[in-house]
């Protein structure tokens, strides 16, 4: 099992090229540095110039969360760019399933979802996302994984839903999951109790866990008097999501060294 808190940011040197590539999945965090992971504002963007992959890829779509509602379906072609039934990460690993079988994209060694925002937000449509521990993956992960997609609606069971089909696709890949920011907008306690839920998931599934609800991401007092590393509490402005993608790049590389 395979979990790290986050370490404080350092001014380290960024490693050299990494072997592999990489695909993101996530909300708006994520998507607002592209498909393509160009734009500025996203993290994205920086990660990928500071980790020096073979490739890098965003499925990323904004309003996404990872708990399902009872009328969620497969849905690849959907980009409403805010919170749907279809708008979930199950449905950008089928997007992304697609563009491997298709040869549009190589297979991932590398799978970072960054998510759980909106389940956190959005929490009176989303009323089963904290009914559940983490704890049920122990002993009913397959049981889960034959669930109708609809019947999907706590973290747990989203989290270990799309990371067993990852799992089943791409069995060699590393998959991190990346735990919610703080934001102005969300109380602290919902995106800890997020947070929580995402970590332990990710210890059942033997995927990696990195924390982002620390200061060394966006802090909620700070942003609170002075708009500084985000747009408007809660989206990273470029220094922002350089800050943030830079470190990643050394919490990620440092978990992947033997």
């Amino acid at each position: 099992m395979l979990t790290a808190l986050l370490p404080i940011f350092m001014a380290a040197p960024l490693l050299a090229q990494h072997d592999m590539h990489v695909v993101i999945l996530g909300d708006s965090n994520t998507s607002i540095g592209g498909d393509d992971c160009s734009q500025s504002k996203g993290w994205s963007k920086w990660f990928k110039l500071s980790f020096k992959p073979l490739s890098c890829r965003s499925y990323a779509r904004s309003g996404a969360t990872w708990t399902h509602t009872a009328q969620t379906k497969e849905d690849t072609e959907e980009n409403t760019g805010k919170l749907s039934d279809n708008n979930v990460i199950y449905n950008q690993v089928l997007r992304l399933r697609d563009a491997v079988q298709k040869g549009q994209q190589p297979a991932p060694g590398l799978i970072i979802i960054a998510a759980g925002t909106n389940d956190a937000w959005f929490v009176d449509s989303r009323k089963d996302a904290f009914s559940k521990s983490a704890v049920i993956l122990a002993d009913s992960l397959d049981f889960i994984m034959r669930k109708p997609i609809g019947d999907i609606r706590s973290l747990p069971e989203a989290v270990g839903y799309s990371c067993g089909r990852l799992r089943e696709w791409y069995p060699e890949a590393k998959i991190f999951l990346l735990t919610p920011m703080q934001a102005t907008c969300i109380p602290e306690e919902l995106i800890q109790k997020a947070g929580n839920l995402i970590e332990r998931s990710a210890n059942w599934l033997g995927a990696y866990a990195v924390r982002q609800d620390g200061p060394e991401f966006i802090e909620v007092e700070m942003e609170n008097q002075k708009k500084t590393r985000t747009q408007d509490g809660i989206h990273t402005n470029e220094y922002g999501a350089r800050r943030n993608g830079e470190h990643l790049t050394r919490v990620i590389s440092r978990m992947l060294q033997p």
